[in-house]
């Protein structure tokens, strides 16, 4: 955590660099005694009073920089110390979640004030909440009690599976426990309740599906989809990442793709198989988008192709196989081909305790090795077997 004293002025606030990972970076105006700017390591700059109240020091949120003004930011901070001294706690009023609150209330106030700061999942509890939940929102948030989330849990689960239902309590868990930091005095529905017990899942393309497999991709309309599944069974990459794929982060000289942010927060270089580079190629030439797989939505990039994945699977007779699925069939095919668990973490971006220390020690050679031969043991399946050799 660094601290610095300055001038506020709009240039140079626009300037401050990201904090350093996992911390925060201060700065105070030299004009406003107590105005601060906190700097986040993704970036978010937000203003608050830095004044103590009641004995005790405290950050009265002020507002976005620069959704409000340099100026309007010292208002602001020239208001509150008024209040203050006037012997009331801003900081108390703004905290309190009151027990009349409606939970769509209280859901906007954790989206803007928690999720899309904190999460990088944050579109996933507004996609699931709006999705599951829309009949809680005009409720209060005191009508809520263990009974109703427990049934909503078992719903959820005989209804849509028991992973949705139990990422739908984890999320109902965390907005109350929130209310509950906020300063709502009453009690978490959601706390107490047992999840669903868990299988580790253990699917991939097994020899007999590659050729189906491949001949169904081979045909399928949509050349993106086609290019897209093919990548991603490839390079092992998880869905997000290879949807977002840049060319600026493929490097066609030594055959790698720079994933600059990957679900551990950390960047990873992925090794592209010769299939992948001519895949990659092809699609260069044709390009005119900083995507390797363009779309029409507002992300530029080609969203969740759940439609050619459906055509394929059918295509190919193949059922319960998932895109994510295609990570765990490169992952099971370098074990097939003699690749340890660090090899093969090494491939993946996988993290843990155990083998961060090992991960540090590898470079990319024997990862290289790992992937292309499990890459020419997948395709080995299309080839012709030849049962009627001469043997003589």
């Amino acid at each position: 955590m660094a601290s610095h004293h300055l001038n506020f002025v709009k240039s140079v606030l626009s300037k401050t660099p990201s904090a350093a990972k996992g911390r925060k970076d201060y700065y105070y105006d030299t004009r406003e005694k107590g105005l601060m700017l906190a700097v986040t390591a993704a970036g978010t700059k937000t203003f608050y009073l830095y004044k103590r109240i009641d004995g005790k020091p405290e950050r009265v949120l002020l507002g976005r920089f620069p959704d409000i003004s340099i100026e309007n930011a010292r208002k602001k901070a020239a208001e509150a110390k008024g209040t203050i001294a006037g012997g009331k706690n801003p900081q108390k009023v703004k905290r309190a979640i009151r027990a009349e609150m409606t939970f769509l209330e209280l859901f906007t106030e954790y989206m803007e004030k928690y999720s899309k700061v904190h999460k990088k999942s944050w579109i996933y509890d507004e996609r699931e909440v709006n999705k599951f939940l829309p009949h809680w929102f005009k409720r209060k948030i005191s009508s809520f009690d263990k009974s109703e989330v427990e049934r909503l849990h078992a719903k959820i689960g005989k209804d849509n599976g028991i992973y949705q239902a139990n990422r739908l309590l984890e999320r109902i868990r965390s907005i109350f426990n929130k209310a509950i930091d906020w300063g709502w005095e009453g009690n978490n529905p959601a706390v107490g309740i047992k999840k669903f017990r868990e299988k580790s899942r253990d699917r991939f393309l097994q020899p007999d599906e590659l050729p189906r497999f491949f001949e169904a991709l081979a045909n399928e309309p949509n050349e993106t989809a086609r290019d897209f599944f093919m990548i991603s069974l490839l390079t092992g990459a998880r869905k997000s990442n290879t949807l977002s794929m840049r060319w600026k982060d493929i490097n066609f000289t030594t055959e790698t793709w720079r994933i600059e942010e990957t679900k551990n927060a950390d960047p990873q270089t992925v090794h592209l198989p010769k299939e992948a580079i001519e895949i990659l190629t092809a699609r260069k030439w044709k390009s005119e988008s900083p995507w390797v797989f363009e779309g029409n939505g507002a992300s530029g990039h080609m969203a969740d192709p759940k439609k050619p994945w459906t055509r394929i699977l059918k295509a190919a007779e193949i059922e319960d196989l998932r895109i994510h699925d295609l990570r765990r069939t490169l992952g099971s095919y370098q074990a097939a081909t003699g690749a340890n668990g660090y090899i093969i973490g090494k491939s993946l971006g996988h993290k843990s305790q155990q083998s961060t220390a090992v991960y540090a020690r590898l470079n990319l050679d024997p990862v290289r090795e790992s992937v292309n031969k499990a890459t020419n043991a997948m395709f080995g399946y299309m080839k012709p077997q030849n049962s009627g050799e001469d043997n003589g």
